[in-house]
Formats: structure tokens, C-alpha cells, sequence
């Protein structure tokens, strides 16, 4: 059984640490990748791409800083070598989730922005909503 290897967009790292609701999907796919469940794939610029976006956004500093680390700690950071891309994403700053899934070979993107669709048909990886990747984790879960 090959492991799942997914790159987080920023909305769903935001929407977990803002979100109160203790059934937020968001929420979910964090705790299952710290429970182990997941390879949460990252690069430099997604990495800068969460902190900027935590901060602008009201999340405190200590949960950042919490954040982070275990992103650091746990998460697999991916070096881009490949660069080029069929299609680009309308929006820039999701160019580095692309190439972070693309380099890392990643299984799934997980995402709230309609506007990756723009590059999903060039894609190896599934780009998905927080649900449906769930629903990819559990029916992994019972291989």
C-alpha cells in the first residue's frame, strides 16, 4: 500500500487554526497528519506562503510558531528541481503548491480554490477538497 502524499493549500492550514467548530474537516486533515496518516509534503515558498497567510489572518504567534515547527518537524520538505509547468495557475501563489506537489510527487492537493482546476487535467495528483480527501483517508485506512 503506497502512502499518501499530499500538499495542503493554504486555506485549509488557515481554516484548521481558525476554525472553532471541533468537526471542521480542516481540523481532521491535521490531526490525521499528525497522527501519521498522510506525508504532508512542503517547499520553502509554501512554507513562507502558511506563515504569511497565518499572521495576516489573526492566528497568534505562538500557534504559528507551533504550527511550523511541526511542519518542520514532521512534514517532508521538497527541494524544486522542475520548474516547468503545461499551464499556470491565474493566481501566482499557487504556482508554489503545484510545483511542491508536482516535485514531491504527490498524490492529492487539497484545496478549497476552484482555481487550481485551470491545471488539474496536466496533473499525475488529485485536486480535492478537504472532504473528498478524507474520504481518500479513510478508504486508504482500510487497505
Amino acid at each position: 500500500m503506497s502512502a499518501i502524499r499530499a500538499v495542503l493549500d493554504t486555506n485549509i492550514v488557515v481554516a484548521s487554526q481558525r476554525s472553532e467548530s471541533p468537526t471542521s474537516p480542516n481540523r481532521e486533515v491535521i490531526k490525521r497528519w499528525e497522527a501519521g496518516e498522510f506525508v504532508l509534503l512542503y517547499s520553502d515558498d509554501v512554507l513562507l506562503e502558511y506563515i504569511e497567510k497565518l499572521i495576516e489572518t489573526g492566528v497568534g504567534d505562538a500557534i504559528v510558531r507551533q504550527l511550523i515547527s511541526s511542519v518542520l518537524g514532521a512534514g517532508e520538505r521538497v527541494m524544486i528541481a522542475f520548474f516547468h509547468l503545461r499551464r499556470y495557475p491565474s493566481d501566482a501563489d499557487d504556482i508554489a503548491f503545484v510545483l511542491c506537489a508536482l516535485n514531491g510527487e504527490a498524490t492529492h492537493l487539497v484545496t478549497y480554490d476552484g482555481g487550481f482546476s485551470e491545471v488539474a487535467r496536466d496533473c499525475a495528483f488529485t485536486i480535492c477538497a478537504p472532504l473528498v480527501f478524507l474520504t481518500a483517508l479513510r478508504a486508504h485506512g482500510r487497505d
